[in-house]
């Protein structure tokens, strides 16, 4: 890849970078979304106090689409608590995700969070860094990029945005209660080497050294070696497992929150 962010400035005495994925907020139930969403926002106040970058890796709603004077209602706590965490001058850079990646420019108008839509390397305290949501990397998935593409065309994206926003909300949550985070049937199961995201964080890592690969997306909090010198970190979800990951300047470590 190609693709560095220029270096940041190195972390000073105490401060932290936090990476967290994958809340989901609005399934499985109104109850438990708002229980979720208190809890985020008490992780945010945990670490608003040495927080140098918050980087959320996408999926923070189960489904988001902005029409030009519409976006889904609900969330407003954490909306509000993001904003003050902005407003207090602390960076936060949002990665869309499969569930959000018809996020505009709401949040960088209203919230002042910069947004991105592909992974991105960057270099933080000497260490490189390789981040993003992770839909759509390493080998298979062939029907879930074949829809991304679908869905993230001008075109599709047009066509949704004229129809009302009532109906096109409403088509979209029936959809996302089928999605695999609302459907409490469906266990993730570890594949190992055969991880997606991990294949492809080998293949990058064989033209290329990063020391670290955090992804989201996959919803299992993973810590494996790639190589000899490097990691791959996924950093979970936040309806069973309530992961992040925070770095030190020297050290990434995942950790649970209220755990």
């Amino acid at each position: 890849m190609n693709n560095w962010q220029p270096q940041k400035p190195p972390l000073a005495a105490g401060q932290k970078i936090y990476f967290i994925s994958d809340f989901h907020l609005g399934v499985p139930s109104a109850a438990s979304s708002l229980a979720k969403e208190k809890k985020v926002i008490r992780w945010l106040e945990a670490v608003q106090h040495d927080a140098a970058h918050i980087y959320i890796m996408g999926d923070i709603f189960d489904f988001w689409f902005e029409y030009k004077h519409t976006v889904p209602k609900g969330f407003v706590r954490l909306l509000g608590k993001l904003a003050q965490l902005t407003d207090a001058g602390i960076p936060i850079t949002f990665f869309t995700g499969n569930h959000d990646m018809w996020m505009f420019d709401y949040f960088t108008k209203e919230l002042n969070i910069e947004i991105y839509r592909e992974p991105k390397e960057m270099v933080i305290s000497g260490k490189r860094f390789l981040i993003g949501h992770g839909d759509g990397l390493g080998p298979g998935d062939w029907s879930y990029k074949l829809i991304k593409k679908v869905f993230t065309n001008p075109f599709f994206q047009w066509v949704f945005s004229i129809a009302p926003p009532r109906l096109g909300i409403g088509i979209a949550q029936m959809w996302s209660k089928k999605s695999r985070i609302s459907n409490k049937t469906v266990d993730e199961q570890f594949l190992g080497e055969k991880e997606w995201i991990y294949i492809h964080c080998k293949e990058i890592e064989a033209s290329q050294h990063h020391d670290y690969y955090i992804f989201g997306h996959r919803h299992l909090p993973l810590d494996m070696k790639v190589g000899e010198a490097a990691r791959y970190v996924n950093l979970g979800e936040w309806v069973n497992f309530y992961t992040y990951a925070e770095f030190d300047g020297n050290e990434l470590t995942l950790k649970t929150f209220e755990g």
